[in-house]
Parts: C-alpha cells; structure tokens; sequence
C-alpha cells in the first residue's frame, strides 16, 4: 500500500514539474561556508531518489464502519385453537379372564403419572390351567395343572446429564412333567416348580454428544432355584447369576468410538460334591466365568451413504477345567442406494453364550435339573442381504446367514427313568445356512401386517439331525383398528421338518447312521385376539388359541392343548 502512495506522488511532482517547465526560477539560499574535515564514507554507494514520499499512518485497528440502525417489529404470540387435550392417564390398568379348560387369569399395574425426568410402577401377574390333556388318539396324559405367578417393580430417573434405571423381578412357576399317556400317574411325583429372583440396575454419564467421553455401567443379577416336591432342600438345583457390564463411548466428527468391558459369573450347583442322591444323580459344582473385552470403531461416509462399523472381541473363559481365549471378528457394511429405497449390507460377527440352567429350562421347561452346561462358541456368523422400502406403507428384508456352533445345546428325550417324560441336553458342533425374507405393511395405526419366512439346512458332527429344530418356518401377524373402537390381532406359527432323538423300542422310530428319531410333526398355530373398548376405560376382550385344534408336539411325547378360548375384561382406574 506504501509503495503505491509513493508512485503516486511522484507521478504527480513529474506532472507538476513538466507544467513549469520555460519560465526562469532563481533560487536564494543561505549557507554555512566552512569546510568540514574529511572523512571516510564508510557507507557504500547507493541511488538516493530526489523525491521523497511522505510518510504515510497506518491504523491496522482503526477501519470505517456506517452506522446503522435496527428497528424490531411487534410479533403477537401464536394462538392455537382446539378441543383437544391431553388424555388423562390412570395410575392403574387391571386384566381379568377366564379360559375354556378352567385358566384363570389376573393381571394389574401400576405406573407413575406424566413426568419430565421420574418414573416408576410395579405389576403382578397370575396365569394357571386346571385343565387335561390329551393326544390326537384322545389318550388322556397325566396331570398337566400349572400356575404361572410374578412381580415386578421397576424405577427410571432421567437427567440433563445422567441416567439411572432399576428394576426387580420375581416369578414361581409350577408345572408337571406330564408326558406320559397314563391319567394315573401321581401328581407329586412329576411336578416341579421354578424360582427366579433377579434384578438389574444401570448408571449412564451423558456429558455430551460430540467430542465427549460418556460412560454407561450396568450389572444384573438374578437367583434360579428349582422346587421339586421329592428331593431334600440340599438337593435342589440353584444357580447364581453375576453380569457386570461397562461401556464408553466417543463421538467425533461421523466417527462413534467405543469400548465394552464385561464379567459374567454363573454357579450352578446341587447337592453334595460327589455325592450320589438317586442313579444318575451325583452332586457336583460348576462355576464359571467370562470376561470380555469389545472395542470398536462405527462411522459413516459418502453423505452418510456409506455406513461401517469393525470391531473386535476378546473373551476368556474360565472354568474348572481351565482357561481358552477367543477372538471375535466384528464387521458389518451398509450402502443407502436410491434415497435409502434399498440397503444392501454384508456383515461378519461372532461371540461366546453363557449356557445357563434358567436360560435353557426357559426354552424347555422339561429337562431334567441336572443337565450339563457348556458355553456356546461361535466363531463366526456370516451375514449378507438387502432391506428396503417399496413404499411408504410396505417394507422388506431378504438375507442369508452361514454360522458355525460349536456346543450347540440340543433337546433329546432321557433314557434314564422309567418313563420317557424327561428330556436331557446333548452339545454337538453345527453349521448352518439359512435364507430368511420378511415384509412388513403398514397404513397408519389402522393395519399392520408383518410376514416372515426361513429355511434352515443343518450340518452336525456326531448326530444325524438338528434335533427338534425347523427346516422351514413361516409367521405371520396383524393387527386391525376399527375407529378406535373395535381392535383385531392374528398371528400363525408353522413349523415342519422338525425330529426328535428316541429310544430304540420308541413307537414309529426309525433308524439313520445307528440312531433313532421319530418325526415330530409339523406345527400349526393359530391365534385370534379380539377386543372392543366400551370406553376408554373400560374393554372387553376374547382371546382364542389354536384354531386348528392341532394336537402336535411341541416336544416329544408332549401335546399341547388343542382350541382354548379365553374371556374376560380390561379397566383403567
């Protein structure tokens, strides 16, 4: 800036001097005659301009600026006019019935009124059944009575910058072990009762969404004791539960950074170690425990087309045998393709399930109490397909999975006891393809419709089949709301190609690679839900089971009841 000040003076001094130039100028001075000493010029030659430019300021701070003037306007606030108002909530919901074969049915909860931050209920729940049963021969089988009774409590407080949840739960259920086809069978002698206490609390740290390290930690615990009516209280089977889980999480940019640390303990005991009760029932105690550890890596790219996530986990299983460690590839990729119309992804992942007695009696009920339990490992689950939507109303999935099971639990009659009324579990290596589709309808709260369809192909070391497991699923559900007033729920459940592992003197057993197995049958379930809403407080409901009357198997030589039909009403208060 300086240097284009001096060019411009100096063209203005040559202009002016041109302007001058034929007139005659004398100039007068007055000077000092003395002649100084000299000196030596230390300074070497250089070109001294005659014109000079005049300093010019600079004021870097200092810049022009108009004033202005803002004027704000008068907006009148919004009014919104309506009849409508918040609905009124009640503290307490209640549900009575009774079935067909005599099940009674009670329901009640409780729940906190509308609140920002705080909430809490509680509930109780009773379901029991009085009613025989019978096979597609009209046998009748021995006693099948069972009561299904719990509780519940649970407690939430959400703040700006935590989270605490609570929860505790008890449940009793009794049953039989009613697969006999003899109605004289004692009562007592097959019946059999669960209890399960547990509870969970979990404490979130939110300090914020980007750029902050947040933490979350939860811990569950639960107590399963089993109740049978004809061993001593030393012999009952228990098994206690310890789950510690711990995560933290970093968000930068489209980048989600986060690490799972976790502990799970079970011990599972019963009797006196060594100790021998009956024939094929020895005391023993088995504990275990796994530790993980999951870090990992989600982000997404090209205009949040792209989406990956890679992980990795670490887990060591300790027992009393010893201490294996695993490694758990985690990976999965998702492409938005048309306006997110159609989702191609492909993913691998795999982990370690901890095989517990509550975990598989709530599988199946029939077991016997002294099984043997191994950890699941899967070592990898390959996944791939596409999901979508076709409209705003209709969306679809399609996929295939190839797993490899090592220790996958399976369900075979016990050879053990007099009768065949008792299962057992056997662990085999598996893999297995399956190609699975589901689509999904919905218009609104009106109408919802979910399909659902799978084949299965199974492959198992030292077993023939994939005991009691589907070749071919299908399931249905929907739902019907009619102004409000009248609503409709249907849902189908089948199920073929199902075989169960037998004895050799079993009734129609066949024979493959020198085991036995029968066929199961295919499955045919179909359920009707229908309600009407007197008032909003007040509905009416009628709830009718297998309506194809089918007497199938659900596990071997265990029919479930046929058509049952159940009524009664719902009140809020």
């Amino acid at each position: 800036m300086k240097g284009l000040i001096s060019i411009f003076v100096f063209l203005l001094l040559g202009f002016h001097l041109r302007a001058q130039q034929g007139e005659n100028i004398t100039i007068y001075t007055i000077t000092n005659q003395q002649v100084e000493p000299a000196t030596r010029i230390l300074e070497h030659p250089k070109i001294i301009d005659s014109v000079k430019a005049n300093p010019v300021k600079d004021y870097p701070l200092l810049f022009f600026q108009a004033e202005t003037t803002i004027l704000l306007d008068t907006i009148e606030a919004a009014t919104v006019e309506t009849t409508e108002q918040l609905s009124k909530l009640y503290p307490f919901y209640a549900k009575a019935g009774i079935g067909s074969i005599v099940m009674p049915l009670g329901e009640i909860y409780y729940s906190s009124d509308r609140s920002r931050n705080l909430h809490y209920g509680a509930n109780l729940k009773h379901l029991s059944s009085f009613g025989d049963i019978k096979d597609r021969s009209k046998v009748v089988y021995a006693p099948a009575q069972y009561d299904r009774s719990s509780a519940g409590a649970y407690f939430g407080l959400n703040e700006r910058n935590y989270q605490l949840k609570m929860d505790a739960n008890y449940s009793n259920n009794g049953f039989h072990y009613y697969g006999i086809p003899d109605s004289s069978i004692s009562a007592d002698s097959i019946a059999q009762r669960f209890q399960l206490m547990k509870g969970s609390a979990a404490y979130t740290w939110l300090r914020g969404d980007s750029a902050r390290l947040n933490l979350s930690f939860q811990a569950d615990y639960q107590h399963f004791l089993t109740l049978p009516t004809d061993t001593t209280k030393i012999w009952r089977s228990k098994e206690d539960n310890f789950a510690f889980k711990t995560r933290g999480w970093y968000n930068y940019k489209n980048e989600h950074f986060y690490a799972d640390l976790g502990l799970r303990f079970n011990g599972y005991k019963r009797g006196i170690l060594d100790s021998v009760y009956t024939i094929g029932d020895t005391g023993f105690v088995n504990n275990n425990t796994i530790i993980d550890f999951k870090p990992g890596v989600w982000t997404q790219a090209l205009n949040d087309r792209l989406k990956v996530e890679l992980g990795v986990t670490i887990t060591g299983d300790i027992s009393a045998v010893g201490t294996d460690f695993y490694v758990y590839p985690h990976a999965e990729f998702k492409y938005a393709m048309f306006n997110n119309i159609f989702i191609p992804y492909i993913g691998l992942k795999g982990g370690l399930k901890q095989n517990t007695l509550q975990g598989l009696t709530q599988v199946n009920p029939f077991i016997r109490t002294t099984v043997e339990l191994r950890n699941e490992h899967n070592p990898y689950d390959i996944y791939a397909g596409i999901k979508g939507s076709l409209s705003k109303t209709l969306s679809f999935n399609v996929g295939v999975h190839f797993m490899h099971i090592e220790n996958k639990a399976f369900f075979v009659t016990d050879t053990l006891g007099t009768y065949d009324n008792y299962l057992t579990v056997i662990y085999d290596t598996l893999n297995q393809t399956t190609f699975e589709g589901s689509m999904t309808y919905q218009a609104g709260e009106k109408l919802k419709i979910d399909v659902m369809g799978r084949y299965n192909m199974y492959q198992l070391y030292h077993n023939a089949y994939a005991w009691n497991l589907p070749v071919l699923q299908f399931t249905a559900r929907g739902a019907y709301n009619l102004y409000d007033k009248f609503y409709a729920q249907i849902d189908a459940n089948i199920e073929t190609g199902r075989k169960a592992l037998v004895s050799s003197d079993a009734p129609d057993a066949q024979f493959v690679e020198g085991q036995s197995f029968v066929e199961l049958g295919a499955i045919v379930d179909v359920n009707l839900g229908l309600e009407y809403r007197y008032t909003p407080r007040i509905s009416l409901f009628l709830q009718a089971n297998n309506l194809a009357a089918q007497r199938y198997n659900r596990w071997y030589s265990y029919p479930v009841q046929p058509f049952q039909v159940m009524g009664g009403f719902t009140a809020r208060f």
